[in-house]
């Protein structure tokens, strides 16, 4: 069995695989890694480890847990089953290199534009050559909502919510209509700048707010909150097939 860590800035995912499948998804707040992996180990035979970060982990508690597991640190130096045409490939986030292996994966031999509805909002591109050749980086729903409040004098502070109506009857539901319906355009807007170039576009939406947009977008996609876990266990694989 495969463990596939993912290190959020405050939260840790933890993915047991049994080849392709899920066997268990566990999250939890990030003080408590060394613990928390120490419970899936003696749960589950654990054979090979894989562990994506995007926040810092400290030195001590990277020695630990490669002291309990036979671990892969995913960096730029990894290698992935696609080839990597971007330009500064040295600063191309773990987690896009993660979605850029599943896509690569999931969708051989097609043109996919996959979209992280997270903390940021990230495209990246792959085309059917399995090249990856960059994208986007935009503001999520949460930084937007932020934003709004700390660079304001009087806009509230709000959590995400679905407009009721397009048109704002007030402030709370203008600012849900402003940034939601701004967002799910912005998607549909840049899906169809990459239709308009590459006519059999495969699009896939993952991210924590996947199922939150899902139904706001007008364009088809496969919705699959997972697909940097299985990135994740597609790396792992790869690097043991090619040791």
């Amino acid at each position: 069995m495969n463990l596939i860590i993912d290190v959020g800035n405050t939260r840790v995912k933890a993915a047991v695989f049994e080849k392709d499948n899920v066997e268990s998804l566990v999250v939890f707040n990030k003080s408590k890694i060394i613990s928390e992996i120490r419970k899936i180990i003696s749960k589950f035979n654990i054979s090979h480890t894989i562990i994506s970060s995007v926040a810092t982990i400290s030195a001590f508690k990277m020695q630990k847990l490669q002291n309990i597991t036979e671990l892969i640190i995913l960096d730029h130096q990894t290698k992935v089953p696609f080839i990597n045409k971007y330009g500064t490939p040295n600063t191309l986030g773990v987690d896009r290199i993660a979605l850029a292996s599943a896509g690569k994966e999931k969708y051989p031999k097609k043109n996919i534009l996959i979209i992280d509805a997270g903390t940021c909002i990230t495209y990246d591109f792959l085309n059917k050559k399995g090249e990856y050749l960059g994208g986007a980086i935009s503001p999520g729903l949460k930084i937007r909502y932020k934003s709004l409040h700390k660079y304001t004098a009087n806009l509230p502070l709000l959590e995400k919510q679905m407009p009721e109506n397009y048109i704002g009857d007030n402030t709370n539901n203008s600012i849900h209509s402003g940034i939601v319906n701004g967002v799910a355009r912005e998607i549909d807007g840049i899906i169809n700048q990459y239709k308009e170039k590459f006519m059999d576009l495969t699009v896939v939406l993952t991210g924590g707010d996947t199922n939150f947009l899902a139904k706001q977008l007008k364009n088809g996609i496969f919705a699959n909150p997972n697909f940097v876990l299985e990135g994740l266990n597609t790396i792992l694989i790869y690097n043991r097939a090619n040791d």
